[in-house]
């Protein structure tokens, strides 16, 4: 099964299996199946998807540490930035259906509601990882820098569960905001319990 990922279309099925949303949403789209509000319902679909694939990025690492399949990590940088791209559909159809692209409205709009403008930072966040999410972007700032840049995903899980919970509060419906924050926090709780057995472990004297 490990040596399966190492595989040339392993890349290819990962591929497919990001864009599967979108063709579903484009199929409903196109064959008028997304309710009464469709323009709600894209907007909606594509902001689950990010925090889906969100959580499903951020699990590549410790699934890959757990089950000590270092070809797992292949898969990572697809998967962050099949979150940008529906993190990008998520605010293409909040500008367009919600704001009929009237970008003036659009800057208002980021800063007059906070969970509009959590939002945008996040999805500049993401920005920022997918441009640099690339070999020439390590060769060119080096892999420290390159490491400590891409720490953003945690800002960026933070932002999207704040951003997840505001929405919901005008419904007070949190059932889906406690799932999402659970899974990201217990991912990030991983990194943090495993970062800090690697600071205390003691030093083998060869």
């Amino acid at each position: 099964m490990r040596s399966w990922f190492l595989n040339p279309y392993a890349k290819k099925i990962c591929f497919l299996f990001c864009a599967v949303p979108f063709l579903l949403l484009l199929i409903k789209t196109l064959t008028d199946q997304l309710g009464a509000n469709p323009a709600e319902a894209l907007i909606r679909s594509t902001g689950d998807w990010s925090i889906r694939a969100l959580c499903l990025v951020l699990f590549v690492t410790p699934l890959r540490v757990i089950t000590k399949t270092p070809a797992l990590q292949r898969f990572r940088r697809m998967i962050g930035v099949t979150v940008f791209v529906y993190a990008s559909l998520h605010m293409f159809c909040y500008a367009g259906f919600d704001m009929g692209f009237d970008w003036d409205d659009i800057v208002k709009d980021i800063f007059k509601r906070p969970f509009i403008l959590v939002g945008f930072m996040g999805w500049i966040f993401l920005g920022f990882l997918a441009l640099t999410s690339n070999n020439t972007a390590i060769k060119t700032m080096g892999a420290k820098k390159w490491q400590t840049l891409h720490k953003l995903v945690y800002a960026v899980a933070f932002l999207a569960v704040i951003h997840f919970y505001w929405m919901k509060s005008a419904k007070h419906n949190f059932e889906e905001v406690i799932v999402y924050a659970s899974i990201l926090g217990a991912l990030l709780a991983w990194r943090v319990v495993r970062f800090w057995k690697t600071k205390t472990q003691p030093l083998v004297k060869v």
